[in-house]
């Protein structure tokens, strides 16, 4: 990024990173705790990975419903989050409390719920603090808290977990979530959106053919990355021969090629944003088949992580610009690309439990990984490409 390009994103935008970081590191430091919550609620690894879906299952349903509330009832988007934010600290310390299974799996949903309005209003803020052609960009900064997280916040999540027990690394995003509240109430300034506000003119853009088109290319995409994510503590371990201790490190090579993709993949967004996708996905749907061809060997099981790493999630820089693309980059539009995706990341660990359960191992999710890969690739057929 040049000078220029840094001077016209403004630093509230590493605000807005801070709280993606926050957010996403709760919802997927699940992944490299799953060893700890089965012995402490003797279920399986498949009901563990309810823990995943039911997150997202809460940001499938309660993004677009708390969105539409909120812009009927005309909040403003930085009272919005906020209000948010503490909502998912108050569930949050319910999941950290709680013995029963059940109840945890509640408070997974009503965090899910507060994450993706949550995300919605820091993508439309981002959307409405540069410039048009700097929303990629811009959006790949808010996006380097997603990175951040599977380099840093769930292998340290895994950590303290390991060290100190699962209800720890709970009670940390409690105290991360708070701190995100302040520096967001501190460094935005509470702005009326005008008709970036406007219910009306939001439910209209709903109505674009091409923006569910898009929709589908990023559910399908990132529900293949968490089939595999969801589950990779027990694929290394169980497949590949990797120790438990040596899965935090794993977790840190994915997250760091999740860094080097969203990089790329943001400075490409903007001007070559289908082409991006589509390359990114040729890789993507190599990975997914070296793995699960190769998972017992740990130089291909390596190599696949990483390339799963640089493409998959990474590439929401270039969803959120061919969105912002088709469509006003409103609150509503991003919180519905939020939870379609989400139905892709709930139904990718979903299906790959209930392979798993119906005796097919733990190939199973790297399959699924790799048919989804495959369908979203194809949402980039040629004709398609054309329209675009």
């Amino acid at each position: 990024m040049s000078r220029k390009e840094a001077r016209a994103i403004p630093m509230v935008v590493y605000c807005l990173s801070l709280g993606v970081f926050a957010l996403t590191t709760s919802e997927l430091m699940i992944s490299g705790m799953m060893p700890s919550l089965q012995e402490a609620f003797g279920r399986s690894i498949a009901d563990i990975g309810n823990l995943i879906s039911l997150y997202a299952l809460g940001m499938m349903i309660g993004g677009p419903l708390v969105t539409v509330l909120f812009l009927a009832l005309k909040i403003e988007n930085k009272r919005g989050l906020l209000g948010l934010l503490i909502f998912y600290a108050l569930a949050q310390s319910v999941a950290a409390s709680t013995s029963n299974f059940h109840v945890l799996l509640v408070a997974r949903v009503l965090t899910g719920m507060a994450a993706a309005t949550s995300f919605g209003l820091m993508l439309a803020i981002t959307a409405q603090l540069v410039a048009p052609e700097l929303r990629g960009r811009a959006s790949s900064l808010v996006f380097a808290g997603l990175m951040l997280c599977t380099v840093l916040g769930v292998p340290i999540a895994t950590a303290i977990t390991n060290a100190f027990g699962w209800r720890a690394s709970f009670w940390s995003i409690v105290v991360l979530i708070l701190l995100c509240a302040l520096v967001i109430a501190l460094k935005i300034e509470t702005t009326r959106d005008g008709p970036q506000a406007d219910l009306r003119s939001e439910l209209a853009e709903m109505r674009k053919p091409k923006l569910w088109a898009a929709y589908a290319t990023s559910a399908l995409v990132i529900g293949s990355s968490f089939a595999v994510y969801s589950y990779l503590s027990p694929i290394t371990v169980e497949l590949a021969g990797f120790s438990a201790m040596q899965v935090p490190f794993l977790l840190a090579v994915y997250g760091a090629a999740n860094i080097v993709g969203n990089y790329v993949s943001g400075r490409f967004a903007d001007r070559y944003t289908i082409m991006t996708i589509f390359a990114g996905l040729v890789v993507m749907l190599a990975a997914m088949l070296i793995f699960a061809l190769f998972a017992e060997l740990k130089p291909a099981a390596i190599l696949a992580i990483v390339m799963i790493g640089l493409t998959g999630i990474a590439l929401n820089p270039a969803f959120v610009a061919r969105v912002m693309r088709i469509a006003h980059p409103g609150a509503l539009v991003n919180a519905m690309h939020a939870s379609v995706i989400n139905i892709g990341l709930g139904l990718g660990p979903w299906i790959g439990g209930q392979a798993m359960e119906a005796g097919y191992g733990l190939h199973a999710p790297l399959w699924v990984g790799f048919a989804m890969t495959l369908a979203g690739l194809l949402t980039l057929a040629p004709p398609a490409l054309r329209r675009m």
